[in-house]
């Protein structure tokens, strides 16, 4: 009976002088009847440790079976009465920070989540960094020994914390942008992006987790999702997977903002997709005070519009030590809806009174002032600031509704809206909507998802469903390239206002 989407018990008849199968044969031929007379391979390794086994577990076996393209691997035996856990690990290689989730693969269950920071931030803070460092002599080896070694330290700890080996890991499934699984392989993403933009792979083989360098079980087995090029990551693809827009009868959107914001469109028979430059204003880079989510960030502001004081909330309620993206864009409403910026996004001096000051020829508003910092200096959002927010709402508009129109959809119609990432998890609609950078389509269809990346990459783990999936949802997507898109750049000239130069499209918008 199996246990779980990977697990199966299997019972055999023994060995007679009339029935003289082979041990090994004799447990790939159950299996194989189990799975239709598909073909199941072993590896050596394993097949060298069955003879006992199968007769000191009395011709009875657990075993992890994984499908392999074209095959099914069998990745490990167990004694069917065993307690020791068969654990699988999900991974989100992001770029900035990497989150793994520890999953019993009989139960299903959750047995610890952690997260650190990708530890190629040491080469470059941005993937184009990495690719060029990934060109010098050595470099790419620098690249995957990194992201490699990070990884092992936070198993180790992980499993730890869990009370397992991290040899009790046997599956891992990992989803990360292009280039991010390019480096993860040891893979060069230097064509990745140059003309005509190709990566090396977009659906990688399942391989052996020795095979990656990885400090788990040596026989297992790693699946990394599969791209759809070089600007539509394998992340993308994990997270359609967990939203379920591929299956649904209604049209639906799922935006995740991280280095892009890559968009999907769609239902179940049909999906498309983009990718676009909104995402760097919201990673921290915007802004001096910039910085991602965390303790001591500004991710909560609200304005009076009467007496202009501001009141700021801080993740963990400490001091303020700077505002990370969901609180930037809290801030621009805010400013927007109190009438201390205009229509054009720029700072309305008479209602700014004594926050704005004029520092290098440049307009200065003081956010929090020293006093009150955490840092002992005033965090300040200058007028390149606000315009630097100002192209990426106009752009992250703009790509959803040059998709809308491409497929003849409006994006009123919307059945629901998907937001992925740490910035679904933190941002509120009613203030990207305020901004114009969400569209106006009520806040009851904006659903935030999470880590929608790694909670794709555990349904890997634990739904043979979802891996049946991965390469319908892929096969199904057609990919809109923006850059060649005549239209694209008109409709970002109008989305440049707030909230936009046709102020019907947002009704619930009221400025003072």
């Amino acid at each position: 009976m199996a246990n779980s989407a990977w697990i199966y018990d299997i019972s055999l008849t023994p060995p007679s002088l009339d029935d003289n199968t082979a041990d090994a044969d004799r447990l790939l031929a159950a299996l194989r009847s189990r799975f239709d007379g598909a073909l199941v391979h072993a590896d050596i390794a394993l097949i060298r440790t069955l003879p006992e086994q199968l007769r000191r577990w009395e011709w009875k076996a657990r075993c992890l079976v994984f499908p392999v393209r074209g095959r099914r691997d069998l990745v490990a035996v167990f004694d069917p009465d065993g307690t020791s856990t068969v654990a699988g690990l999900a991974v989100d290689l992001g770029t900035t920070r990497v989150v793994l989730r520890l999953v019993d693969l009989a139960s299903g269950g959750e047995l610890a989540e952690s997260a650190f920071d990708n530890p190629q931030l040491a080469i470059g803070p941005d993937i184009l960094a990495r690719i060029h460092h990934a060109d010098r002599p050595g470099g790419l080896d620098d690249l995957k020994g990194l992201i490699i070694n990070g990884l092992n330290r936070e198993i180790a700890a992980l499993c730890g914390r869990a009370g397992i080996e991290p040899g009790s890991i046997y599956l891992v499934s990992a989803a990360g942008n292009t280039a991010m699984t390019h480096l993860f392989l040891g893979l060069s993403p230097h064509r990745i992006i140059r003309e005509p933009y190709i990566p090396a792979v977009n659906r990688p083989p399942v391989l052996d987790t020795a095979s990656i360098g990885l400090d788990v079980n040596p026989g297992g087995r790693v699946l990394i999702f599969p791209n759809i090029g070089s600007y539509f990551g394998g992340d993308l693809i994990a997270g359609i997977l967990h939203s379920g827009i591929h299956r649904g009868e209604e049209t639906a959107i799922l935006v995740d903002v991280g280095t892009n914001a890559e968009v999907v469109m769609g239902n179940r028979n049909w999906l498309i997709a983009c990718a676009g430059a909104a995402g760097p204003a919201l990673e921290g880079g915007v802004t001096k005070m910039g910085m991602a989510a965390g303790h001591g960030v500004i991710d909560r502001v609200a304005v009076d519009a009467d007496t202009g004081q501001f009141e700021i909330r801080t993740i963990g309620g400490l001091p303020p030590k700077g505002i990370c993206g969901s609180g930037l864009i809290d801030l621009a409403a805010q400013l927007f809806l109190a009438g201390m910026v205009d229509v054009r996004g720029k700072f309305v001096a008479s209602r700014c009174k004594d926050r704005l000051f004029t520092q290098d020829g440049l307009a200065h508003l003081t956010v929090v002032d020293a006093e009150r910092s955490a840092t002992g200096e005033a965090l300040t959002l200058s007028q390149a600031n606000l315009d630097s927010l100002t192209r990426s709402k106009a752009a992250m508009y703009t790509i959803l509704e040059t998709l809308a129109m491409t497929v003849g959809v409006s994006l009123k119609d919307l059945s629901a809206f998907y937001v992925g990432g740490t910035f679904g998890s933190f941002i509120r609609p009613e203030s990207a909507v305020a901004i114009g950078m969400l569209p106006d389509i009520g806040l009851d269809r904006y659903i935030p998802l999470g880590n929608s990346s790694l909670n794709g990459a555990a349904q890997i783990l634990t739904s043979a469903e979802a891996f049946e999936e991965l390469d319908r949802i892929r096969d199904r997507i057609t990919y809109l390239e923006l850059n060649v898109n005549q239209d694209f750049m008109n409709r970002f000239s109008a989305a440049k206002f707030y909230p936009h130069t046709d102020p019907d499209r947002f009704p619930s918008v009221s400025p003072r």
